[in-house]
C-alpha cells in the first residue's frame, strides 16, 4: 500500500513540472452579521513554468492561504502555451482587450527588460519572457489587466505555425536578410 503510493507521488512529480506563482492581489470582503463581521478573502494569482506555459486563476475562501492554493490550482488547470522568440520576447507586436481593459504589448531588443505595470509584469515573469514592452490602457482592475494580457498572447503566432497553415517553408515566411555581410566576406577573401 505505501509502496503504491510512493509510486503514485513520484510519478505526479515527474508528470508535472515545476511551476512558479506569483500572488498579484488579494481582496479582503466583509460582511455584517448579526454577531458582527465576517471577514472572506479573493486571491489572484499568475502561474507559470517561464519556458512559454501561463495561467491565472482567482479563489475565494475565509482565510488567505486557503484562497491563494484554490487561485493557484485553477491557475494549473487553465494554462496557455505561448511560443516565444529566442525565448526571451514575443514574435510579433499585439494588441489584446478584455472589458474595459486594454493592452499593447511589442517585441523588445535584447537587454530591454521586463517594462510592463505590476499585473502585466507577473504574467511576463512567469511566462519566462526577458525582453519586453507592455502599456495598460483603460481599466487599472488587475483583473481586467491580466485577462487582457493573456487575450493578447493567445493572438501570437509563430512562424512555425504560420508556414504550417500556409502549407510553406519557414524560410518562406520570415523577412529576407541583408545580402551585404555575405559580399563583405567574399571580398575579405579574394583579398
Amino acid at each position: 500500500m505505501a509502496e503504491r503510493d510512493n509510486r503514485r507521488n513520484r510519478r505526479d512529480r515527474d508528470e508535472t513540472p515545476e511551476f512558479a506563482d506569483r500572488l498579484v492581489a488579494i481582496n479582503r470582503v466583509s460582511k455584517t452579521v448579526k454577531g458582527g463581521k465576517r471577514f472572506g478573502f479573493a486571491a489572484l494569482v499568475v502561474v507559470g513554468d517561464q519556458k512559454g506555459r501561463v495561467g491565472f486563476g482567482k479563489g475565494k475562501a475565509k482565510e488567505v492561504p486557503e484562497a491563494i492554493r484554490k487561485a493557484t490550482e485553477q491557475a494549473k488547470r487553465k494554462m496557455i502555451r505561448v511560443p516565444l522568440r529566442e525565448g526571451r520576447t514575443l514574435h510579433h507586436d499585439m494588441n489584446g482587450r478584455h472589458g474595459a481593459g486594454r493592452v499593447v504589448l511589442r517585441t523588445a531588443s535584447q537587454g530591454t527588460g521586463i517594462i510592463a505595470g505590476g499585473p502585466m509584469r507577473a504574467v511576463f515573469e512567469m511566462l519566462g519572457v526577458h525582453d519586453v514592452v507592455a502599456k495598460s490602457i483603460g481599466s487599472q482592475n488587475p483583473y481586467n489587466m491580466i485577462r487582457a494580457t493573456l487575450d493578447a498572447l493567445t493572438k501570437e503566432q509563430s512562424p512555425r505555425n504560420v508556414a504550417q497553415r500556409r502549407g510553406k517553408k519557414v524560410a518562406d515566411i520570415l523577412p529576407k536578410r541583408d545580402e551585404a555581410p555575405a559580399e563583405s566576406t567574399q571580398v575579405a577573401e579574394e583579398a
